[in-house]
């Protein structure tokens, strides 16, 4: 009798979780095999599209992470689990986790989008985020710049998607915007000749786009003067700073003026006194 009910329960009980034990372990590792398979694809398709492969090794792990996942819990229902009630646990981990990390994963979706669109690359000088700076490195959750008196700035990268990026470089070529006034009683066609003499004489400015001298106002103590020549990104600082130089000089030598802001005070002695 008692031999009976063993094989009763060897045949109710162990054979059935034992083939359901072997068909899981079967699910798990035909399954984890077949993510790899797939996360190999993706891998190589991201390789294809240029991604960068640092997001690129982010997403394969993800990808890996969701379809392990996937095939465990497929796994654990072939074992005849209820996992309706771990997918409901897990579900609110993950809300109070993402809740815990909003200001986190909102830097991290921030990155995503930098890497994906490439507003900018390292090298490139930006102003974003409330700051200025030579872009270092571009992380998934912070971007690092390098100040011109070298410092480290590390902008969240939220905080620059989120705001208006200017690139300073990336298009190669800039244009400087410089005004001298001159004064009243100067010779003003001779003072725009000196100005378009020395854009002409520095090899650094480009001859396209053509640079520019106009008039631009009739300010209340000078004649100003808009002068705009184009250079290599590079040259910017260096040519803006030699021109003011030689502008400054060169109408000195000429007799020209530079008016500067002063006030005159007229006294008038009291005759009765």
């Amino acid at each position: 009798m008692t031999e009976l009910m063993n094989h009763e329960w060897i045949d109710l009980y162990v054979i059935p979780w034992a083939i359901n034990l072997v068909l899981a372990l079967a699910i798990f590792f035909i399954g984890k095999w077949i993510a790899g398979i797939v996360t190999g694809i993706a891998r190589r398709l991201m390789d294809r599209a240029k991604f960068d492969a640092m997001l690129t090794r982010f997403l394969t792990n993800i990808i890996y992470g969701i379809l392990l996942v996937a095939v465990v819990l497929a796994a654990l229902d072939s074992l005849q689990v209820n996992i309706t009630s771990l997918i409901a646990v897990l579900g609110a981990a993950g809300l109070a986790v993402g809740l815990a990390l909003k200001d986190s994963l909102s830097n991290f979706a921030a990155g995503v989008m930098l890497v994906i669109f490439r507003p900018f690359q390292v090298g490139d000088y930006i102003n974003a985020g409330g700051s200025s700076g030579t872009v270092d490195e571009i992380a998934l959750f912070k971007t690092l710049l390098r100040t011109p008196d070298n410092q480290r700035v590390i902008v969240p990268n939220a905080q620059i998607f989120g705001d208006t990026i200017t690139n300073v470089n990336v298009l190669g070529t800039r244009r400087l915007d410089l005004v001298f006034g001159i004064g009243y009683d100067d010779d003003m066609k001779k003072a725009k000749q000196l100005l378009e003499q020395i854009i002409a004489d520095d090899e650094r400015v480009l001859k396209d786009p053509a640079p520019s001298v106009t008039v631009a106002e009739l300010a209340d103590s000078s004649v100003n003067f808009n002068v705009r020549p184009w250079c290599n990104s590079g040259d910017y600082w260096a040519l803006r700073s030699d021109l003011l130089h030689r502008v400054k000089e060169t109408f000195d030598e000429n007799g020209i003026s530079i008016p500067f802001p002063q006030q005159d005070v007229h006294y008038h002695a009291d005759k009765a006194a």
